[in-house]
């Protein structure tokens, strides 16, 4: 009779080993993430020159606080800010007159397709529709992002429609480029003050680079400022210098 040898149980301390990395490496990365969605505000040098332009100015330009964004248009961070929690902030801070709202050009070059909706905002503000093409541009981003077309300007005319520009006027604007220049000198400025990606919030002198807002986050910083600055005596915060 051959005697049937019964195997070894297999030691399961291998799969609770890998199980323990995954944890270990899942929170490190959840950490990661809180980390930077919170990081630590840079104060700018007192005078620091923010574009030569004025950017694109939601608001009242005397308010309390100034609130200055430096966005790419293909960014998705920017669009969760801009569709997500913007609309509160100017319903409730901005056209409420507790702060103003200033918008700065700043297209990652790996963005493709950006620069074509830097360019589509540029002009339509010459017709005064800048936040009309703004709020079309970031709600309809998946449609002509550089992931889903090679002619962002085919899907970004039936904005041009919708928002009710003069469609010849536009078209010239858009093909002449001749609004690169004044985009290109909002990004030279914000890497100037040392932006390094999107979106990078300037708040009364300080620098927030965190990629994630909630409204209820910035109410209180605009508040505490506000507060602040009514303690202190001081008056409203200045516009960018020209």
């Amino acid at each position: 009779m051959v005697n049937k040898v019964t195997p070894a149980p297999k030691s399961r301390a291998p799969f609770f080993l890998l199980l323990l990395v995954i944890v270990v490496a899942g929170a490190g990365g959840i950490y990661y993430k809180m980390d930077a969605s919170k990081s630590k505000p840079i104060a700018l040098a007192p005078g620091t020159p923010l574009p030569t332009s004025e950017g694109y100015l939601r608001g009242n330009a005397n308010a309390p606080v100034s609130i200055v964004e430096f966005g790419d248009f293909e960014c998705p961070t920017c669009e969760h800010f801009a569709t997500v929690t913007e609309p509160d902030v100017r319903a409730k801070i901005v056209d409420a007159g507790l702060a103003s709202f200033r918008y700065y050009d700043f297209p990652i070059p790996s963005h493709m397709n950006t620069m074509s909706a830097h360019l589509a905002a540029a002009c339509a503000d010459h017709q005064g529709k800048f936040w009309e093409m703004h709020d079309a541009l970031y709600a309809g981003q998946a449609d002509w992002n550089s992931q889903a077309t090679t002619n962002p300007k085919k899907v970004i005319l039936d904005y041009v429609k919708r928002i009710g520009l003069d469609e010849k006027a536009w078209n010239e604007c858009f093909d002449s480029q001749r609004d690169v220049a004044r985009i290109e000198a909002h990004k030279a400025a914000g890497n100037k003050i040392g932006v390094n990606g999107t979106p990078t919030m300037v708040i009364d002198g300080k620098m927030y680079q965190q990629p994630t807002w909630t409204y209820d986050e910035m109410r209180k910083l605009v508040d505490s400022l506000t507060l602040a600055k009514k303690a202190s005596g001081a008056g409203p915060a200045a516009p960018p210098s020209q």
